[in-house]
């Protein structure tokens, strides 16, 4: 059983969201940039991870990437603006080339942004 299982966002070269979940963050990117991840991403190279959440359980975290598919475009943006992660992984090794990064530094892993009472989101943590 996995010690954690993440839910992320992948912005593929053509500017369009793929969101999944796994159990090895740094793999499965560099799998889907290999052409060997999901059928939607393998045309569509390369792919750069833009927002990860981090979850205790597979249930929690499928449940997420669900919640996640359901959103808008504008809701998405929104969603990674709040959350933009630093350039390593959770285990501190390097992510792949094309990883955006937080100005500011910090992965935001765990957090859940809320739409606030002006419609921005808020972040909260688990």
């Amino acid at each position: 059983m996995a010690d954690h299982y993440y839910t992320y966002i992948l912005e593929c070269a053509d500017g369009s969201l793929y969101t999944g979940y796994t159990t090895d963050l740094a793999r499965r990117v560099r799998t889907h940039n290999s052409g060997r991840g999901a059928k939607y991403t393998r045309s569509r190279l390369p792919a750069a991870l833009v927002y990860f959440e981090t979850f205790e359980t597979r249930h929690d975290a499928m449940h997420r990437e669900a919640e996640i598919k359901k959103l808008s475009r504008a809701r998405k943006d929104q969603l990674i603006q709040a959350g933009r992660i630093k350039a390593a992984s959770p285990d501190g090794r390097p992510l792949p080339s094309g990883t955006k990064t937080d100005p500011s530094g910090g992965p935001l892993s765990g957090a859940v942004p809320d739409a606030g009472t002006d419609g921005q989101p808020d972040l909260k943590r688990q």
